[in-house]
């Protein structure tokens, strides 16, 4: 988020900082939305909030909770959450430093082929997006020191999302970074990718099984899925207002979370 992967075969974790503050603006529309608000309903349902098209198929009186009114914002609250996601002139999203240039974290060696740092991306004036290195069977031999040091010690770290592939579920190698978090007490989140490579039947399979491992095995996990699609987008515009709301930066009709 093959198995799950910064790189399509490794596990991936991302961090949500507030290194540069929570700055606010006015929002707007982006043109993309603007868009997205214009398609017929079954078909806006789908893309903005993925979940709820899949609570269609579940035989009536039988369905499962799925926990879709935790976190339920407004298609007005979306649309103002995509201009924290706007590049612009006054909005750069950049690249802004890897953790090997950083005091807190160790300058270790590193071989070929893997990805041995953090790299943080600055999102406006907004909040820091952080790419962590890979977890899983081609993980860096310093993800111990340099990712569980991160996580543990970072002090204004608001949020970290565990990137699940949906085709396969939650495997050995996600436990790896659930264990993590539930020993740290960190809040995350669980966004299950690649939900276009499967079947209906089939990722309605997935979103159960891992609904169930996030009820009853975990304590720290939001208890919503976030299910996305990179390449349908599916999903997208909701996690951006979830991440807008957890930053701050956005209060959504009836929810703030802290």
């Amino acid at each position: 988020m093959a198995a799950r992967g910064l790189r399509l075969d490794v596990g991936r974790l991302f961090a949500m900082g507030a290194e540069l503050g929570s700055g606010r603006r006015p929002y707007c529309t982006s043109q993309a939305f603007a868009e997205v608000l214009r398609l017929p309903s079954k078909q806006l349902t789908k893309l903005v909030f993925p979940l709820q098209e899949l609570e269609r198929h579940f035989v009536s009186g039988s369905r499962p909770d799925l926990h879709l009114k935790i976190f339920d914002p407004s298609l007005d609250d979306i649309a103002r959450a995509e201009s924290v996601f706007t590049a612009s002139s006054r909005n750069r999203i950049e690249y802004l430093s890897s953790a090997v240039r950083l005091d807190h974290a160790p300058d270790l060696r590193r071989p070929e082929g893997h990805t041995k740092k953090m790299n943080f991306f600055k999102v406006g004036k907004y909040f820091t997006l952080v790419d962590m290195p890979g977890y899983g069977y081609r993980a860096p031999e310093d993800f111990v020191g340099m990712v569980e040091t991160y996580l543990k010690e970072r002090k204004n770290l608001m949020r970290t999302f565990l990137l699940v592939d949906s085709v396969v579920g939650i495997q050995k190698t996600d436990n790896i970074a659930i264990e993590m978090c539930e020993e740290f007490a960190l809040p995350y989140v669980m966004v299950l990718t690649k939900i276009d490579k499967s079947s209906k039947g089939h990722l309605l399979k997935q979103v159960l099984q891992i609904q169930k491992f996030v009820d009853t095995k975990t304590q720290g996990c939001f208890p919503q899925l976030f299910p996305v699609s990179a390449v349908t987008y599916s999903g997208i515009h909701l996690l951006r207002c979830f991440i807008a709301n957890i930053t701050g930066n956005l209060e959504t009709n009836g929810f703030q979370f802290s």
